[in-house]
């Protein structure tokens, strides 16, 4: 049976309508797509609070959570992500990659010209028709 894991991913936005985009590092699986920043939801928490201490452990930011955004099921080769996306606001402290290779504020109009991991292409979509 394929493995199966929750995540979560934070759509980050600031004052000039810029999202913030990560690149996942090579050392990473799917390395070198992008993805909004996140991560898996452990046993105790609700996504929210999975969120919130993602970033902080991924970005060394505090951040509020919004609405959900999206829930997308994707199958890759060797594991199923549900990716559940929620509209977020830093609310202190400025982004620190961390882990990923590159964050990037990207204009809501221009996401699509980067190259995103599948499961997070519907969230995309919809941030564009939203603009």
């Amino acid at each position: 049976m394929m493995k199966s894991v929750k995540v979560v991913g934070a759509i980050i936005e600031n004052d000039r309508d810029e999202i913030l985009c990560a690149k996942r590092s090579k050392t990473m699986t799917l390395p070198n797509l992008w993805e909004f920043p996140g991560g898996k939801i452990e046993e105790h928490e609700t996504p929210e609070e999975a969120l919130i201490r993602e970033i902080s452990e991924e970005l060394d930011c505090t951040i509020t959570v919004f609405d959900q955004v999206e829930d997308t099921t994707h199958t890759y080769d060797s594991i199923i992500v549900q990716l559940i996306t929620f509209k977020a606001r830093i609310t202190n402290g400025t982004p620190v990659a961390r882990e990923h290779a590159e964050l990037r504020w990207v204009h809501h109009n221009k996401l699509t010209v980067l190259e995103w991991a599948a499961a997070d292409i519907p969230a995309v979509e919809k941030l564009v028709q939203m603009s």
